[in-house]
């Protein structure tokens, strides 16, 4: 019995082991989480605008009846990756006229609003999600996480992490074509 309680130690720190060696793979992409929301409505939400912005709140609502699917964005000021793709969502929407709304996720108000009058703001609404809650909803892991939602509310893709480098706007780029933001290259 004192050799079973002794070896218990043994066989959780090669369970944790295991876990830390996993998570350290390199070779394992963090943008094939599997997201519960894909092929599923958008969740319900309502959130209020960033105070001292003068852009309107996003919720479940602004998602419905585009003629394009559009992209939900979710970031944070904190965030540095975040401040990394900013560049990118902003050609998208300025080149490629894509619809970008955002949810801001547990930033203060101030820090947001200063961020975005630093980079410029690309976005046609965003929501503020203080609490976090939304994030919840959306099934985030972290952020930057950046959603397409077709007209009738669908998620139809999802993108762990900032769309930075280009493999990366690559793949993003195909994503919006199939969901038929982007036409088709000949």
């Amino acid at each position: 019995m004192k050799r079973a309680v002794a070896i218990i130690p043994l066989v959780l720190a090669v369970i944790v082991g295991g876990f830390f060696l996993w998570g350290l793979n390199p070779n394992r992409d963090p943008n094939e989480i599997p997201s519960v929301l894909i092929s599923q409505p958008a969740p319900s939400f309502i959130l209020g605008p960033v105070p001292g912005l003068d852009v309107q709140g996003l919720s479940r609502e602004n998602l419905l009846g585009n003629p394009t699917p559009v992209v939900v964005n979710v970031f944070a000021s904190w965030c540095v990756p975040c401040r990394a793709e900013h560049a990118v969502l902003s050609a998208l929407v300025e080149r490629d006229g894509v619809r970008l709304f955002g949810i801001n996720y547990k930033d203060q108000p101030a820090d947001a609003v200063n961020w975005l009058r630093n980079l410029g703001n690309p976005y046609e609404r965003i929501g503020s999600d203080l609490s976090g809650r939304a994030g919840i909803e959306w099934g985030i892991s972290g952020v930057p996480e950046t959603f397409i939602v077709g007209g009738d509310g669908t998620v139809l893709y999802r993108y762990v992490g900032p769309i930075v480098g280009e493999e990366a706007v690559s793949t993003f780029r195909q994503a919006l074509r199939q969901a038929g933001v982007l036409e088709e290259r000949s």
